[in-house]
């Protein structure tokens, strides 16, 4: 069984067609099932209103389908947030006579610049994006997994549950996992992938996990699980960042961002700024509100919530 999850970029509700309703928050997600392949669609759906929905659909993705029905400023945004999240891989879809000389300009130095351009036919999307999913392989090394917690609840009979995506590696049924940032521990009861029960899963998996000895109220969306002791976790950060060619003025001392990474959303401030004559390649100190929780040479996004019409302004390298 392999998982594909595809950010799908455009108008709200355009995956309702590509699968069937499931969860639904700031972000909704949409089910495809094909014998044992899977996709599952992330729209953002407080979007633009609020930025993080966004960031959570880039974040989450193997891979993005952008639909295009205007040249505008939302999409530029949408364009730099794919771009600093590292979504190599995608799709475009041109909608109103748009054509790809139209949307070059945008796409050229981004990641976007590789994706194909496919016809509006959902039909085909489903099929393409179903074979694509032929192409993954990740057995995973047990006990050395890691999934982040975008949903949790309680299940009557049940107890804890989450949702999440197993961002590297593999878990396996009765793992007992560290809760972080947190100091607590949870054994993995059962896994289930798209209502289906297994006895293990891998980087890329959709999952549901009922966890026995943490109740709900100890979790929070971006919590991980994991027994990977490479994985760090801390307040304080001192990385180099890259700004986007579009973002005009230096980083400051005292600047209030937003970090991104997996499902973490976080207010950071920032302490100090050094860099060599290129303000677009500072090393900054950041002091978070929460501990980040990431594994060594990750990516994190850097957002600026009171950028106006671009609130995404770059990408860090954590160490």
């Amino acid at each position: 069984m392999a998982n594909l999850n595809v950010a799908v970029i455009g108008p709200n509700d355009y995956a309702k067609d590509l699968g069937k309703k499931g969860t639904v928050s700031d972000i909704t997600l949409y089910d495809l099932k094909q014998g044992t392949d899977t996709v599952t669609f992330i729209e953002a759906t407080n979007y633009p209103d609020r930025l993080a929905p966004l960031f959570y659909t880039a974040s989450m993705a193997d891979l993005a389908l952008v639909v295009i029905d205007a040249i505008n400023s939302q999409l530029g945004e949408c364009m730099v947030m794919l771009h600093c999240a590292d979504v190599k891989k995608g799709y475009i879809v041109l909608r109103n006579y748009l054509t790809p000389e139209q949307v070059a300009p945008l796409t050229k130095g981004t990641v976007l610049e590789s994706y194909t351009f496919i016809e509006d036919d959902k039909n085909a999307i489903r099929e393409r994006l179903l074979a694509d999913t032929k192409a993954i392989t990740s057995p995973g090394e047990p006990g050395k997994g890691a999934v982040t917690i975008d949903h949790f609840f309680n299940v009557k009979g049940v107890g804890t549950v989450i949702l999440g995506t197993v961002a590297y590696g593999r878990i396996v049924r009765h793992d007992d996992l560290k809760v972080l940032p947190t100091k607590r521990t949870a054994l993995v009861r059962s896994i289930q992938k798209h209502d289906d029960d297994y006895q293990d899963a891998v980087a890329g998996d959709r999952v549901g996990l009922a966890l026995k000895n943490i109740d709900v109220e100890q979790l929070d969306r971006g919590h991980v699980l994991t027994l990977d002791d490479k994985v760090q976790c801390g307040s304080e950060i001192t990385a180099p960042a890259e700004l986007v060619n579009y973002w005009k003025t230096p980083l400051k001392e005292g600047m209030v961002l937003h970090l991104g990474h997996w499902m973490q959303f976080i207010s950071a401030r920032v302490e100090s700024v050094q860099d060599s004559g290129d303000f677009r390649r500072p090393t900054v100190k950041l002091s978070l509100d929460k501990p980040l929780v990431h594994p060594p040479g990750s990516r994190a996004v850097l957002m600026y919530l009171e950028g106006g019409k671009l609130r995404v302004i770059g990408s860090l390298t954590l160490t």
